[in-house]
């Protein structure tokens, strides 16, 4: 099988995505083929054996061939005067992390050519890229989600009781997140999240909070669960806490929530899951309250797709790129418009 993986794009996490895609190569053992779109939404065809971060942060990677996107696939001229041809991949992994990859333009984009991918539709992409969006869909699944207020840029900002944690609504990797703990420190963490988003939630912080991370997918109808990981953090994982190591290919520790709480994780992960995200792979975290799940996020494309999790991600990997859902086919028949010049006919 060959795998291309399509990483960048115009998103705050773009420099994110390029390591997170790099990791691929000690993950994968099929053969892979990069392609990157870079901030003017062009895409270049990264040769794998050359790829490092440092191309992207010089440039070089303009170097290389630039590609077009069409139906079926990808193109790229093969000389002067010859036509574009066609590169050869079997399914495209979207690991563009925030704007491009999880709010649903790639999805939009590839289902458009008729590309298969494995990634969130784009009507998942919707719901999860957007805190609050996923806040009223988890509610509709019968998810629990911690209390929250939603603000837009401009809104007189009220908070009852503090510490508070307040994060941008479209932003990933806690970007943008902060701990507010008085009237003084708000105004400057509004400032801070309004830089990169015009929308907000402020929720209670809720210190010492239990989280845990469950990732997942569903091939031929059947979940595929990873094992339930409990991030080791301090107040909250910020950026750094998460990405020193969004490389990560080294395995990672099982926690056992007991009988009881174990299947109360998994089964709000199907909950979640449900048929909305079918063709993905998507991590889960949950907080545990009170011997109660609720939902922290959905990451819908997470860093190094979560294989950190899994006991056998590539053979896990091959499973799904060979179970993706089929578009429904939609026949044109012009039907209505010949009743129509029919009737005008007599």
């Amino acid at each position: 099988m060959k795998i291309a993986i399509v990483f960048g794009g115009v998103s705050f996490e773009h420099e994110i995505s390029i390591v997170s895609s790099i990791a691929m190569k000690d993950v994968l053992s099929d053969e892979l083929v990069y392609i990157f779109l870079d901030a003017n939404r062009d895409f270049y065809h990264i040769p794998t054996n050359v790829i490092t971060s440092k191309l992207f942060s010089t440039g070089d990677y303009k170097k290389f061939d630039k590609v077009s996107i069409a139906k079926n696939g990808f193109y790229k001229k093969g000389g002067l005067l010859s036509k574009e041809k066609p590169l050869d991949f079997d399914v495209v992994l979207n690991l563009s992390h925030g704007g491009d990859g999880e709010d649903g333009i790639l999805s939009s984009v590839l289902e458009f050519f008729n590309i298969p991918f494995i990634a969130p539709r784009t009507e998942a992409c919707v719901v999860s890229s957007n805190k609050f969006l996923t806040k009223g869909y988890a509610s509709s699944v019968d998810v629990k989600t911690v209390d929250y207020k939603y603000y837009t840029k401009g809104d007189e900002v009220k908070v009852d009781q503090f510490p508070v944690i307040l994060k941008p609504v479209k932003l990933g990797s806690s970007i943008g997140v902060s701990i507010v703990k008085s009237v003084a420190e708000l105004e400057y963490a509004l400032d801070v999240a309004y830089e990169f988003d015009n929308a907000i939630i402020i929720e209670p912080f809720i210190s010492g909070v239990k989280e845990y991370n469950l990732a997942g997918t569903k091939i031929n109808g059947e979940f595929k669960f990873s094992i339930i990981e409990e991030p080791q953090k301090a107040e909250f994982l910020d950026f750094d806490k998460k990405y020193l190591d969004f490389s990560r290919t080294s395995k990672a520790m099982e926690v056992d929530l007991g009988e009881e709480l174990n299947t109360k994780v998994k089964e709000a992960f199907e909950r979640i899951y449900n048929n909305l995200f079918e063709g993905s792979l998507i991590r889960c975290d949950f907080f545990i309250i009170d011997n109660e799940v609720y939902l922290n996020e959905i990451n819908s494309i997470p860093g190094s797709m979560a294989n950190y999790l899994f006991s056998d991600f590539d053979n896990l990997f091959k499973g799904l790129a060979s179970n993706l859902p089929q578009r429904k086919h939609i026949p044109v028949t012009y039907e209505y418009v010949n009743k129509i010049q029919a009737t005008k006919g007599k």
